[in-house]
């Protein structure tokens, strides 16, 4: 393949699965934005952190009109055309929604033809878009919600929401601009008497499902939807710590050096091929590999100790235990990838005792990262910093983890602590 044209694959969490049939029953995780060139048209963070779930001052999103029009569409059009679904878990933030929607049974049409999920997202999607440029006064509606003729656009937003018309007209306006120079047409979707008219988009384009594929990740994407408003003001509330930082560590080990630390440990494991796709995943500045970083860093400032369990200490591992916690407890920072199950019984333990902890952290972060609300809780309360010297890359739940993966972590980790691994051995 020519060099010069050849560009890197952009994973997109937008594409669906290949191997699905998405007009089956089943529960699917529904993540839409709006589109790139509004700010937060569905409303505005309200609320405190110290207050629980469950009380008004709870974080929450207060809607906007718009964000009103969305939850309306959310939870009466969808069941009213396809009564199959059902919306459970949702939550409408400023500038993007989250739903659990569940399939009771095999989705089609009101004339009875197998459906696909993309023609009820696509047919949410136009609801909304049409009430959105009612309210802007680009179009009106009649009472069934159908589009009149292009000559008779709307003076006024409908009465429920003519509080923010002038401001809906506003950014339908600075949109409007984008969709000129980019082509978007309304034809198709409101019939020839618009098809001139080429009106701002509320959403942005595709859509984002997940698929929980037991019980345990069906909670998850419950507990998700419904931590979002709380998360996101975590993240506003501790901003530089709950952001990305970008090569924030240096851990002084170069590319060389990593390659002769791999041949030591595992030289059975270990192919030309393999370190290539290794050293091609590596984040590195001038030829070393560096960290980006997730929490507060002030946590590298303390005495650290590397936490890597090898097979062949099992029979020690009280003893390793022990040292570690010891340690923790006397002000030093255990740093560990976590892979190995003694390292993640360390971790916990320290954690569990509110001892904080550096983790390496096996892939990337994407420019939106969103750790688990209990991560986050803790790297906002200084209790633990995630460290990866990984570029993001898009993985399958199912992908393979190689040796020499796993033993890059642990080179990282021991960098990190400027220090051996084996250092609990020494301790009496």
């Amino acid at each position: 393949m020519d060099a010069e044209i050849w560009k890197p694959t952009v994973h997109s969490m937008k594409r669906r699965s290949s191997v699905h049939d998405y007009s089956r029953c089943g529960y699917y995780h529904i993540t839409i934005s709006v589109a790139p060139t509004l700010q937060q048209p569905f409303g505005r963070m309200a609320g405190r952190l110290g207050s629980p779930d469950g009380t008004d001052d709870a974080p929450h999103v207060e809607l906007s009109a718009i964000g009103r029009m969305v939850e309306e569409e959310l939870r009466e059009s969808i069941k009213r055309y396809y009564p199959m679904l059902e919306v459970q878990d949702y939550v409408i933030m400023p500038e993007h929604l989250h739903f659990l929607l569940v399939a009771h049974r095999d989705v089609v049409s009101q004339n009875g033809k197998p459906t696909h999920l993309g023609h009820v997202i696509a047919g949410f999607k136009l609801g909304c878009n049409k009430r959105y440029w009612a309210m802007a006064g680009r179009i009106s509606l009649d009472a069934k919600g159908l589009a009149a003729e292009e000559g008779d656009l709307a003076t006024e937003s409908p009465g429920t929401v003519g509080e923010t018309a002038g401001t809906v007209r506003e950014a339908a306006g600075t949109v409007g601009k984008t969709a000129r120079t980019t082509g978007q047409t309304v034809g198709s979707v409101l019939g020839d008497s618009v098809a001139k008219s080429q009106l701002p988009p509320l959403f942005d384009a595709g859509y984002c499902d997940v698929m929980p594929i037991d019980e345990a990740q069906l909670a998850t994407q419950r507990a998700y939807i419904r931590s979002n408003p709380r998360s996101r003001l975590l993240r506003m509330t501790y901003r530089t710590m709950l952001h990305p930082q970008r090569h924030t560590v240096d851990t002084a080990v170069t590319i060389n050096a990593l390659r002769g630390y791999l041949e030591r440990e595992c030289p059975m494991q270990l192919t030309t091929e393999g370190f290539a796709s290794i050293e091609k995943r590596l984040k590195q500045v001038n030829g070393r590999i560096t960290c980006d970083s997730y929490g507060s860093i002030e946590l590298l400032k303390h005495r650290l100790l590397p936490v890597v369990c090898h097979r062949k200490d099992s029979a020690w591992f009280a003893k390793q235990k022990d040292c570690c916690l010891k340690e923790a407890a006397s002000g030093a920072v255990l740093v560990s990838a976590r892979i190995a199950k003694g390292e993640q019984d360390i971790l916990d333990s320290a954690l569990r005792s509110g001892y904080p902890v550096v983790r390496i952290v096996d892939n990337g972060f994407p420019e939106i990262y969103h750790p688990s609300a209990d991560l986050m809780d803790d790297c906002a309360v200084s209790l633990l910093l995630l460290l990866t010297p990984w570029n993001y890359q898009f993985r399958a739940h199912d992908e393979h983890v190689s040796v020499p993966f796993c033993k890059t972590m642990n080179c990282v980790v021991q960098a990190v602590c400027r220090m051996k691994d084996d250092w609990w051995k020494e301790v009496r």
